[in-house]
């Protein structure tokens, strides 16, 4: 039996006080329930290593989420709170995107740390397709970046209103007025300081703020004890005048603003707040935020902005679309109320591989959602109950009980691809709108280093190509290699270096293969039979038409056009005809590269009563591609690279030699303080191993970026070489088919 002490009393009352603790510590991270204009989605977007993940600590730190700060690759092996991820803490930079959430002044803000190397551009991609609103982190001494540039276009692509963060104050040559022309002139915001910083460098002691006409100072070990003051009597001057470079800007993005700036009528602070949050919900206009992540200063201001100034869901337009058979899609408005009267519906967004199977991360765009409750998948019309409901905390997860709209949330043992929609009525037929996938540029060929390793292999490669869309693996059948292809070399290299963390199972990379393409000079046209007889239904086909190369800024798609008229070629064969061309698409014969920059015209062709079939258009379409090789002038097409090197002066030399070696073009230059930025366009296939010379030449103080900018034709002699390594690979005799070439 049980006996009653003093002891067991006090034991029992010590444990409730810490169960309720936990759950009002709990409580304050996060709100349920809450009204839907006290809810944030945002992300933070940048340059690498502008200070994203250190800004997202900070917000955590402050938002009182986390007990204590970390810093990215810091010292104490610890590393920030959402590089989750081993690899992330050893190399210091962001891989995944994170979702994490907070509370501040009462609102639940949802926030996804992105990277900024643009090969994991595609976390960044779906990111922003679910998100409200965005931190656009600049740095004051890089300014506006390649990758920037790349954000905003993302950016622009959702709608996603943003505000502008110019980081890293402390660090030496830091220039935030510099930063604010660039912000202007390369990514053409209207935009203006609503602060000034006091000091830059080893001086920056704080921030001025110039709606509040006060100076805000970050005391206290960790910069968590605000304390306000005047201006300082030297920085009276500048703020004034910023001040009114910031009402003259608002006065031209909002309407309401204008007016009583032309009138002249008196206006107060809350008038100014109003018309940034206006103009800002619009995209007419950029407030710039000042401050530094890492010394602790600007962030309590920052995280006042974006509940001032971002949309809250209910202020964003979402639509899904209701697709009818021969007839244009319908847009149909989703509304975000959280009352739990509309049907549920989300999209899912992003898919990784969790502790208890596939986590599913969602963003709940109309209705509510139960435990318990069952969806539809809209693509495969699959039915799913929902076990468990999950928050995300970087790596960690709190079970809830229900989903609202304008929630980001997670599911488990979830069969789906991104992208997927899911509602509770598939009656509904409604569908949104998918995810932007930018197209793989670097193949290289991978295999096992042991080849017992082979089944932990085929895991890891089913599971990252589910997870990321950009990361694509297959076989070659004519190379007999497997090849994986990804958005650049460090893309490839992480996910071989997980393969062997994660799986045990390590692999070999091979050279990089660059995705050449192949296209026609000219129009070239085409007359080709296919007959058939050998007993039995035979095979008759005729396809008449033109295949013609499209436009250079339409050089990666290909085209179908149905010209017929009459009954030459029945409805029910062209079909046929279309994937004939597709699949012949897939493997030229040049030098065995995808075609692309196509334009495929039907105009006529020949049929029979009983032998024409699809399959027989199908095998007539290939022929007659087969027969443009024969007849029509081809080229080789390579991808550009949109190439940006910053180092100090004394090496503009060597840098620009290097760029010209590698076949590059110098579209422009500029410099400041002791540094210079080029700015090329250079052939991918020039680019592999410039890391290491870049560094080598410049005592490793030079540093490149590049993306994809677009397909172009390859030199002459590139082209002959990719033929004859092609002719070689295929047991062909060259000189043969190089004569056959020139007539």
């Amino acid at each position: 039996m049980f006996r009653i002490t003093q002891k067991n009393v006090f034991k029992n009352i010590s444990t409730i006080i810490k169960q309720n603790l936990k759950c009002m510590s709990n409580y304050e991270k996060y709100a349920d329930h809450i009204d839907l204009t006290k809810i944030r989605n945002i992300g933070i977007s940048a340059h690498i290593d502008s200070g994203k993940t250190t800004l997202t600590e900070r917000i955590l730190y402050y938002t009182g989420r986390i007990e204590t700060m970390h810093e990215v690759k810091g010292k104490d092996n610890v590393g920030a709170t959402m590089d989750s991820m081993e690899l992330e803490r050893q190399r210091g930079i962001t891989i995944q995107s994170a979702a994490t959430y907070t509370l501040w002044k009462n609102h639940n803000i949802n926030i996804i740390d992105t990277p900024g190397h643009v090969d994991f551009t595609v976390e960044v991609e779906r990111a922003l397709r679910v998100l409200d609103g965005a931190i656009l982190v600049l740095c004051a001494v890089g300014g506006v970046q390649s990758q920037s540039l790349t954000v905003n276009r993302q950016m622009k692509r959702y709608n996603v209103p943003c505000l502008a963060f110019i980081n890293k104050l402390d660090r030496l040559g830091a220039n935030p007025v510099r930063v604010l022309s660039q912000l202007r002139s390369k990514m053409n915001h209207h935009a203006a300081f609503v602060q000034l910083p006091i000091g830059v460098e080893s001086n920056c002691k704080g921030v001025i703020d110039l709606i509040g006409q006060k100076s805000i100072y970050f005391d206290g070990d960790f910069g968590d004890q605000i304390r306000y003051d005047e201006i300082p009597k030297d920085m009276k001057t500048e703020s004034d005048e910023r001040r009114h470079e910031l009402i003259e800007h608002l006065s031209n993005c909002d309407d309401l603003f204008g007016e009583l700036y032309l009138e002249e009528k008196p206006f107060t602070d809350s008038d100014i707040k109003a018309a940034i949050r206006r103009s800002c919900l619009k995209r007419a206009f950029t407030p710039v935020f000042v401050g530094t992540a890492l010394k602790n200063k600007g962030v309590q201001p920052l995280l006042d902005g974006v509940l001032e100034y971002l949309p809250n869901p209910g202020e964003v337009s979402n639509y899904a679309l209701k697709e009818r058979e021969g007839e244009e899609p319908q847009k149909v408005y989703l509304d975000p109320a959280r009352n739990g009267n509309n049907p549920f519906i989300s999209l899912a967004f992003k898919l990784e591989a969790g502790r208890f199977g596939q986590l599913t991360y969602m963003r709940c765009y109309q209705g509510m959602l139960q435990k318990g409750d069952s969806i539809y998948n809209m693509r495969t019309q699959r039915k799913v109950r929902v076990a468990r409901l999950i928050r995300l905390h970087s790596n960690n997860m709190e079970d809830v009980n229900e989903v609202y709209a304008g929630d980001i949330f997670a599911l488990f043992g979830v069969d789906c691809a991104s992208g997927d929609t899911f509602v509770t009525d598939p009656k509904l037929d409604l569908s949104l709108e998918s995810i932007f996938v930018p197209d793989p540029v670097v193949s290289m060929a991978i295999s096992p280093t042991n080849s017992k390793d082979r089944d932990n292999f085929s895991k890891a490669v089913a599971r990252f190509t589910k997870e990321d869309p950009t990361f694509h693996f297959f076989f070659d059948d004519d190379s007999k290699e497997t090849i994986v292809s990804g958005m650049g070399e460090l893309h490839l290299e992480i996910y071989a270096q997980r393969m062997e963390r994660e799986y045990n199972c390590p692999v070999t990379l091979g050279k990089p293969k660059v995705a050449f393409r192949e296209t026609l000079v000219a129009p070239c046209e085409f007359d080709y039979l296919h007959k058939k007889q050998s007993g039995g239904q035979g095979q008759y086909a005729r396809v008449i038409g033109i295949l013609e190369p499209l436009p250079s800024n339409k050089n990666t798609v290909l085209e179908f056009v149905d010209e017929t008229v009459g009954t030459n070629i029945p409805k029910q064969f062209v079909p046929g005809v279309k994937r004939g061309y597709l699949s012949m698409a897939q493997k030229g014969l040049l030098a065995g590269q995808k075609l692309s920059g196509l334009r495929f015209r039907l105009q006529d062709g020949a049929h029979h009563m009983v032998d024409s079939s699809e399959l027989s258009f199908f095998l007539a379409t290939q022929g007659a591609i087969k027969q443009t090789f024969e007849t029509g002038a081809w080229q080789i097409l390579e991808p550009i690279m949109a190439v940006e090197v910053t180092a100090p002066d004394e090496f503009q030399g060597a840098v620009m030699a290097q760029l010209n070696k590698r076949q590059g073009i110098v579209t422009a230059t500029e410099g400041t303080e002791g540094w210079f930025t080029v700015y090329a366009e250079v052939p991918l296939n020039e680019m592999f191993g410039y890391a290491g010379e870049l560094r080598s030449s410049t005592q490793g103080k030079g540093e490149f970026t590049m993306e994809y900018s677009r397909y172009s034709p390859t030199l002459p002699g590139i082209q002959e070489k990719l033929i004859l390594e092609y002719e070689k690979s295929m047991g062909l005799a060259p000189e043969k088919d190089k004569k056959k070439r020139k007539n």
